[in-house]
């Protein structure tokens, strides 16, 4: 057993972890985004917390979303494995089964030569719409409904992004994806990696062959890439492990469904941040532990965007942090899933800044303000991001004394 499920005691002690997607970052003109921001309200509270630095996976290992985000749940991205495709389609409400086939998919724009243009189907620089997202997905489902003996499950979620599901027999994981990563490179060909999943990738490239057959007349979003192919993995629930009772308030499905996965309750929230607040206000009593997440500054990085970044800080310092230290949780925490640099444009291996907050901290010593190298100086240091969790529990006093 593990050794925090064995020490896990539940109590009515509050703890709200808020992930702020993307968080980390490196510096322009000598600081970084969070360095370069003005937030009092996040520097006040790190002066009376414990702050220090999360590493997700590994030294120089960039993560994924859901590795780092299973990371700060507790669980070992190395040992839990899970595709993208199963949070995105658990995310967007599927009800997925333990033998079915999941892929995150993409619209994506491609030229007359079958180059990509555009992984993302942006029009005008603009990101994609959501609504035109649900209606191409409705076009593709009511097309798409079997190939060969297995049945097709298509979910729009969030711009680009939709989640296909395969139910069948003989569908095996192992799979490469389509999407090449990058523009100006042709789609690949899904590949079997092991024999058993031969079928797979047979069932997956016709898929993507119709739906270029149906979206062909298109001039954006013409196209579709799937990635993260992938059959849900057994993971024991936050409510086995820490005995805790959890919500998710999360707008992204990808999120939803990883909370989901762990067995946290998904709680139904607008796409705006007061939304979110409200949602929490409203829930407060009902859970013992929250998992609140905020997307828009990791989109801010893979934009390069390093100013908008900045501004998002300032934003939810000024307008969220004042109500979250308001309802007067047991335990606060405030971190980020992995650093998304806007001078790199991407997830980077950097390693992400912290702070807890609660009766039981021991005192900083010269820290003033929030931030990657004020965080170096903190009094809890460098850590695993597996670790916050019981440190979590523990200053929230789940946790039983080990041993005599």
């Amino acid at each position: 057993m593990n050794l925090i499920e064995n020490l896990a005691q539940p109590n009515d002690k509050k703890i709200l972890l808020v992930v702020l997607d993307g968080l980390g970052g490196i510096p322009r003109n000598g600081k970084t985004e969070l360095e370069t921001a003005w937030k009092p309200n996040l520097d006040r509270l790190a002066a009376k917390s414990g702050i220090g630095l999360l590493l997700p996976v590994a030294p120089g290992v960039t993560p994924g979303s859901g590795p780092a985000h299973l990371a700060l749940f507790g669980y070992n991205p190395i040992e839990y494995r899970v595709g993208r495709g199963v949070l995105e389609a658990m995310g967007v409400g599927l009800d997925v089964g333990e033998n079915d086939l999941c892929a995150r998919a993409n619209f994506a724009t491609i030229g007359p030569d079958g180059i990509i243009v555009d992984r993302r189907a942006k029009e005008n620089g603009e990101r994609m719409k959501t609504e035109l997202c649900v209606q191409l997905c409705e076009n593709l489902q009511h097309e798409i409904r079997l190939i060969e003996d297995v049945e097709v499950l298509i979910r729009p979620g969030k711009e680009h992004r939709f989640a296909v599901v395969f139910r069948g027999p003989g569908l095996a994981p192992g799979l490469s994806d389509s999407d090449p990563g990058d523009e100006g490179l042709p789609p690949k060909t899904v590949k079997e990696q092991v024999p058993a999943a031969a079928k797979s990738s047979r069932i997956a490239n016709i898929f993507i062959e119709r739906c270029a057959a149906i979206l062909g007349k298109r001039k954006q979003a013409n196209f579709v890439l799937l990635r993260g192919l992938a059959l849900p993995p057994k993971i024991p629930s936050m409510q086995e492990r820490y005995k805790l009772n959890p919500a998710c308030i999360a707008t992204y499905p990808m999120y939803r469904g990883l909370a989901r996965l762990v067995g946290m309750t998904v709680l139904d929230t607008g796409d705006s941040w007061e939304s979110e607040l409200e949602t929490l206000c409203q829930h407060y009593s009902r859970f013992d532990f929250f998992f609140l997440h905020i997307k828009e500054l990791d989109r801010a990085g893979e934009d390069g965007d390093f100013d908008r970044k900045v501004e998002l800080i300032e934003e939810f310092d000024e307008e969220i942090v004042p109500q979250l230290v308001n309802l007067n949780f047991d335990v606060l925490a405030i971190t980020g899933d992995h650093s998304t640099p806007a001078l790199l444009r991407a997830h980077s291996w950097h390693s992400v800044p912290f702070l807890l907050y609660s009766p039981y901290v021991r005192p900083q010593v010269q820290v003033e303000e929030f931030g990657e190298r004020a965080c170096v100086r903190g009094n809890i240091g460098y850590l695993s991001a597996c670790d916050l969790m019981p440190l979590l529990l523990a200053h929230a006093l789940k946790l039983r004394k080990f041993g005599a």
